[in-house]
């Protein structure tokens, strides 16, 4: 008999602050991803700790006054990591763990751990060991303080190395090692790619964890790993599909989030050629999500920073048997009626009349309106083959039934 296995989760406290890039319910939707990323990594959030500063303390990022709180919470309910929603400079890492003496990390330390864990293939492995070690490599003073002084004293007066120096040298023997590497898969990956022939490629693009995967199962009646956690998918998988009787390839690509960190934007530079070399891009939205105008927003800011922002694109609403909506009774006069009060139907008469012709409103798990999906990516994708191979024309004629 198997016995029951507990998940041990890590106490954590989350730290985040209001300013004027970001108010107060900015930050609170900030600090709710920053929980389930939190959670997808191992860790269960205890309290959260918010400042109003208009620039980050130089020294510990928070003022000391509520650095002084956090210390003393951490004591009392032994708390073994405290997470900072931005990005902390060395200084700031090394001094914050001096006084609260446990585990610091901040956003981009959080997603480079949960990528670390979601990585399967060599490839992928390879590029989150590039992204720590471009990361660790500006920390390393912070993370062994040992190595900071000199060694002296008989037969060590000469020229030559501190530690940290060395260990300096190792890291970016290291990183220029890994790169190489990388250069040398993403040869083999061209070539792969070279070899699908002339077939359409699309791809599936969108946040984290808007059912990406999930519907790529549907479509491709493959076994791809969905999962109700930040960054499921990390290895680009490519599907052939077939629809009526025109075939196609489908991408399943890593989710983006926001304030992703640069250094993973560079490293899985290769995994989204996915995307820029794809014919066609289906944006995946999660409808449900209260803030899902700004995952569209920052979906199409890292589109455009890879050169992909101008390609054919499909806007496809998820979850739609997930939406809810506040409602406000007839007697009330005084609450003011705004997007959190729309409909599905109000939704649809808005700028998503106008998105890429016409949006799509689906759900991928109950399977709804999947046939209106699949017509819709066929009729996409035979005008692109016939205007590749004009003379297949007569090869691919309308098909409205069988989808």
């Amino acid at each position: 008999m198997l016995e029951q296995k507990e998940i041990d989760y890590e106490r954590t406290v989350l730290v985040g602050v209001i300013n004027k890039d970001q108010n107060e319910l900015k930050v609170k939707e900030y600090l709710d991803e920053l929980e389930f990323l939190t959670y997808t990594a191992g860790g269960e959030v205890y309290k959260r700790f918010v400042q109003k500063v208009d620039l980050p303390n130089p020294k510990t990022y928070i003022g000391s006054g509520k650095m002084n709180d956090v210390e003393a919470y951490v004591e009392e309910h032994q708390i073994g990591c405290v997470i900072f929603d931005d990005e902390l400079s060395p200084a700031q890492q090394r001094n914050i763990e001096k006084q609260l003496k446990c585990k610091i990390l901040d956003r981009t330390h959080l997603i480079l751990d949960i990528f670390s864990q979601r990585a399967q293939t060599s490839y992928a492995r390879t590029q989150v060991e590039l992204a720590q070690y471009e990361y660790l490599l500006p920390r390393l003073t912070g993370l062994w303080t040992h190595l900071e002084r000199q060694k002296g004293g008989i037969g060590m007066r000469g020229p030559g190395e501190t530690e940290i120096e060395t260990d300096r040298r190792i890291v970016r023997d290291r990183i220029t090692l890994l790169k190489k590497k990388l250069l040398k898969i993403d040869r083999q990956m061209e070539t792969q790619r070279g070899n699908r022939g002339a077939l359409v490629r699309v791809a599936l693009v969108g946040y984290t964890n808007v059912g990406k995967s999930t519907l790529m199962n549907v479509v491709s009646k493959s076994d791809v790993f969905a999962e109700n956690k930040l960054f499921a998918t990390l290895d680009t998988t490519v599907r052939k599909v077939v629809i009526g009787n025109l075939p196609f390839l489908l991408s399943d690509t890593v989710g983006f989030i926001r304030k992703l960190p640069t250094q993973l934007v560079e490293s899985f530079k290769s995994t989204l050629d996915e995307v820029r070399e794809a014919d066609l891009l289906l944006h995946v939205v999660d409808i449900s999500h209260p803030q899902f105008e700004e995952h569209i927003a920052s979906v199409n800011k890292i589109l455009g920073e890879i050169g992909s922002g101008d390609k054919k694109t499909i806007m496809v609403f998820n979850k739609i048997d997930q939406f809810t909506h506040e409602t406000i009774d007839d007697d009330d006069l005084i609450t003011e009626r705004t997007e959190e009060h729309f409909t599905l139907d109000e939704w649809r008469k808005t700028w998503m009349r106008k998105v890429g012709d016409r949006a799509l409103f689906i759900s991928a798990l109950n399977k709804d309106n999947l046939d209106e999906f699949r017509k819709r990516v066929y009729d996409e994708v035979r005008d692109i083959h016939v205007t590749r191979f004009p003379y297949n024309n007569f090869l691919y004629p309308e098909h409205l039934d069988e989808y």
